[in-house]
């Protein structure tokens, strides 16, 4: 029986992915800051769905390096096991992305 290789981001994904998430560390410690003056509330809430906007944003580049590499590796090595492993981590990702 052999079991799934589990892998890990691209190296380019990677990189494009720590940039990202840098940038929205900074937003975030901005979101934060502005909190802590007393800034309007719609400025906040603009700031606010920047930032989950680009959290989004990660999550799509995850989740198509997943697919392109994870889900497609094991759907072609024709492990019916290997399979159906990645046919649920699918199922349990959409439903969580559909939120």
């Amino acid at each position: 029986m052999t079991t799934l290789k589990l892998q890990t981001l691209e190296e380019s994904v990677k990189e494009n992915t720590l940039r990202r998430l840098k940038s929205i560390k900074g937003q975030v410690e901005g979101l934060q800051a502005m909190v802590e003056e007393g800034r309007y509330c719609m400025e906040i809430l603009t700031q606010l769905s920047s930032i989950q906007e680009a959290l989004r944003g990660v999550g799509k580049i995850i989740l198509r390096n997943y697919l392109e590499n994870c889900a497609t590796n094991a759907i072609r090595s024709r492990r019916e096991q290997d399979a159906e492993k990645i046919y649920d981590e699918l199922m349990d990702v959409f439903f969580k992305f559909a939120k």
